[in-house]
């Protein structure tokens, strides 16, 4: 083992593992989790609602009436327009549950906190009026979508560590035996829930002193703005891939670990493509970094594109490990699922094919944004299409029903083949050498 091999494993990779494993980063990578079935639901209404198909909106029409479309989206509007209450709560209940304390309350206590950090006021325009005007009294829906899932997430770490460290301190209102149990831990929670709501409401009170006005103003300013800007660029992208590619090769879940700290900007990226999609299906989208770009067009078969090695597996080796391999794995990569590989082949620790399970995610990177950027393929439309949707079919989704979808990513899988191959050969010949040995 090589001095460089040596200092990765009992440098690097022990805090890459203590990293995956901060309580902060799993919570609100499981939190955010909550929120994806429903945010899949509405992508489903929202692609019933643009389907590239000749006639059909006259179709559609001619059934439902004129407000068809506005009536179709209802479920949009319930899933990605409050995608930051989801956040709320998911992300408070997960990091209580890792203090062992009670995970609803702490749901249910940071939810108020951010609506209690959120101001409730809108700026209304009517139509044919000049000049627009404060409506009070209103929760302002830009605030509970991508635009607030920021706050969400910092008010439901603060909520929740206020929580739990008066519960840990005791510093409870005890009943008597015989109260039933849900009694019991509402008074239970009585204390920290005021002390965390008094805490946010100073909060509130100092930031409305200042220019900003409201957190909001102030995490996006100082905060989201700036990551996003990173999070979309070509460069951030790359870093990204070669992170996610680079911990999975010592046996750390890089998407996980990485998607930890990027999935609010990466999620943020796609809800502002979904809008202004659903706004105008003919406008050009602003971002081609998001979610979906990794997940759809990147990791085919999952992190390293391992879906072209699954398939060198099933038709070209040798070796009867790698060809058994492959025939076992090759139909799951096809939904995205490469944990066979990767620990089967093995990736993990293994020199020859980390270099390609490293390189192709960044080759595709570079390929399928400069190919988005020029306008050869269609960027994604903001819609949440689910992980384990074979390629094809995910790309042409994504892309909200565009063929280049599908295209960039057979293009994607043939690079990955390509550039797989020599390693593959030389694991493979390595394996069939030894297999000689042992007969």
């Amino acid at each position: 083992m090589s001095k460089k091999s040596t200092i990765l494993e009992e440098k690097i990779v022990p805090i890459a593992g203590r990293i995956a494993e901060q309580r902060h980063l799993q919570a609100i990578r499981d939190g955010l989790a909550l929120g994806m079935p429903v945010l899949i639901t509405g992508s489903i209404f929202l692609v019933l609602g643009f389907l590239p198909i000749k006639g059909y909106n006259e179709f559609m029409a001619g059934i439902f009436g004129q407000a068809w479309l506005t009536k179709l989206l209802y479920p949009v509007g319930a899933t990605f327009d409050i995608m930051a209450i989801y956040a709320s709560i998911g992300i408070a209940y997960r990091l209580a549950q890792s203090y062992n304390v009670d995970p609803l309350q702490a749901g249910a206590l940071s939810l108020a906190s951010f609506l209690l950090a959120t101001p409730f006021n809108v700026l209304f325009q009517p139509e044919g009026i000049e000049e627009a005007f404060v409506v009070g009294g209103v929760i302002p829906k830009v605030y509970m979508g991508s635009k607030g899932l920021f706050v969400a997430i910092i008010i439901a770490i603060l909520s929740t560590e206020i929580y739990r460290f008066i519960i840990q301190k005791d510093i409870v209102i005890k009943m008597p035996e015989g109260v039933p149990p849900a009694v019991s831990k509402s008074f239970t929670a009585l204390i920290p829930s005021i002390i965390a709501i008094t805490a946010v409401w100073l909060l509130r009170i100092g930031i409305e002193a200042t220019s900003f006005e409201n957190i909001h103003e102030i995490i996006g300013t100082l905060l989201q703005k700036p990551l996003s800007a990173i999070g979309a660029s070509l460069t951030g992208a790359v870093i990204c891939v070669f992170l996610i590619g680079f911990f999975w090769s010592f046996g750390l879940h890089g998407y996980d670990m990485v998607g930890a700290v990027m999935s609010p900007i990466w999620l943020a990226l796609l809800d502002e493509n979904r809008m202004a999609f659903q706004a105008n299906p003919n406008a050009v989208l602003p971002n081609i970094i998001s979610s979906q770009f990794f997940l759809i067009f990147i990791f085919l078969g999952g992190a390293g594109a391992t879906l072209a090695l699954a398939l060198l597996s099933a038709t070209r080796s040798k070796s009867k490990q790698l060809r058994n391999l492959g025939n076992l794995s090759f139909w799951s990569s096809l939904f995205n699922i490469n944990e066979p590989v990767i620990f089967g082949t093995p990736i993990v620790m293994n020199p020859i094919l980390a270099i390609p399970f490293i390189l192709v995610p960044i080759i595709l990177t570079i390929v399928t944004y400069v190919s988005m950027k020029v306008g050869f393929v269609a960027k994604p439309i903001g819609i949440s299409v689910p992980w384990t949707t074979p390629i094809g079919i995910s790309g042409y989704l994504a892309t909200g029903g565009k063929i280049s979808g599908a295209v960039i990513q057979i293009i994607n899988l043939i690079l990955a083949v390509l550039i797989y191959y020599p390693f593959f050969k030389s694991w493979d010949n390595k394996l069939l050498e030894q297999e000689s040995k042992n007969d």
